[in-house]
């Protein structure tokens, strides 16, 4: 007996009278020892697994594979089954072992329910739907933005992101001089510009703040095009001002003055968009980058009404 007949013998596969061998599918009723191993073909993705799998639960998958239902065969033996392959492999898993990982994502939960649904795995849909459930009230921030405390940090950040980025450091603490009289409001002009540009580029623009100590910048902007820095606005300087008493100068105090250059901040903005690679998916880069920090955490930077007032 040939290896191909044994294999049919071993698996009791019984092709209908009607089924011709030209290369197209063919109905068969499949029916074997546990342990035997079977090819799936899920929507074009390839599975190998054993009958004993399949029929673990009782769910569709056992029907099919009991030899109660027909499936459809191709001339390889690979069996077909007319669904997407994203999550058959959990499905899997499921059977095998009787747990499984589920996505973290509403939408893959949503798809993970809907073929649970369709093979008749009562067990693991009652777990999507519970996932589900916890997911409903789930808060998703329009934008988050990493808030680093060292230059360490900063530099892990920039040589980690794909996407333009625009880092700014404000550093109210670092007063070696008084300020003048307006730039706590520049400073704070400088923050809600931040805000409001994090807003209107966020999906194409990673945007940190930068509180590390031990720098001499009250208020700086730096933009970064894949990992190299392209531009910086200093907002801070020096001014000296001289006292007069009875016709005589006296000593010149230094005050830090902090400014805000709103046109120049825009247009260096605008200008890191040049270095958008349009191909690149989404930079998730703060969970990663929160791996190998050695302190702080990450912030988000959120309003109420963002994601209504302000469009990407």
């Amino acid at each position: 007996m040939s290896a191909e007949a044994g294999e049919k013998n071993a698996m009791s596969l019984r092709t209908p009278p009607t089924s011709t061998n030209t290369g197209q599918a063919a109905s068969v009723k499949i029916k074997g020892a546990p342990s035997k191993y079977v090819k799936l073909n899920v929507g074009g993705t390839l599975f190998y697994t054993t009958i004993g799998t399949l029929t673990k639960l009782d769910n569709m998958l056992r029907a099919m594979f009991s030899g109660r239902m027909e499936v459809l065969t191709d001339s390889e033996g690979w069996i077909l089954i007319d669904r997407n392959g994203k999550h058959f492999g959990t499905i899997l898993n499921f059977l095998r072992d009787g747990k499984s990982i589920l996505p973290r994502s509403r939408q893959d939960l949503e798809e993970l329910q809907a073929e649970a649904k369709y093979y008749l795995v009562s067990e693991l849909l009652e777990k999507c739907q519970k996932a589900l459930k916890l997911k409903k009230d789930e808060f998703f921030p329009v934008c988050r933005i990493p808030v680093i405390t060292s230059p360490r940090e900063a530099k892990l950040l920039v040589a980690k992101t794909r996407k333009p980025l625009v880092r700014l450091l404000f550093n109210r603490a670092n007063n070696k001089y008084s300020y003048t009289s307006a730039s706590d409001d520049n400073i704070l002009k400088n923050i809600e510009m931040f805000d409001k540009l994090s807003l209107r580029f966020h999906g194409r623009v990673n945007f940190v703040k930068d509180v590390s100590s031990g720098n001499d910048e009250i208020c700086c902007w730096t933009y970064y095009g894949r990992g190299v820095q392209v531009a910086e606005i200093s907002c801070t300087s020096i001014v000296y001002t001289s006292e007069k008493k009875t016709d005589q100068k006296l000593s010149a105090p230094e005050k830090s003055r902090v400014e805000f250059p709103e046109a120049r901040i825009l247009e260096e903005t605008l200008n890191v968009l040049l270095y958008e690679e349009v191909e690149s998916e989404s930079d998730d880069f703060d969970f990663d980058f929160a791996r190998v920090r050695d302190r702080g955490c990450l912030y988000s930077d959120d309003e109420d009404d963002h994601g209504a007032k302000v469009k990407p």
